[in-house]
């Protein structure tokens, strides 16, 4: 699968948080934590789970920079 989006980070998949609809997924990348928030569907589409590889892929219009 190709895609547009440019800012793709690998990572491992720490845990996931369902409440029925929606579920947290939190990535662990190199010591750093991204949170993405996806419909449970889609974490069961994907088959997704504790310590599975994968990417968090980030596409926006705007992104900041703090030094």
């Amino acid at each position: 699968m190709q895609l547009s989006a440019r800012n793709q980070l690998k990572g491992r998949i720490k845990e996931i948080n369902t409440d029925g609809i929606s579920s947290e997924i939190i990535l662990d990348i190199g010591g750093q934590e991204v949170c993405s928030s996806i419909t449970t569907d889609s974490v069961n589409r994907l088959g997704l789970k504790a310590g599975d590889e994968a990417y968090a892929v980030v596409k926006a219009s705007s992104v900041m920079i703090m030094k």
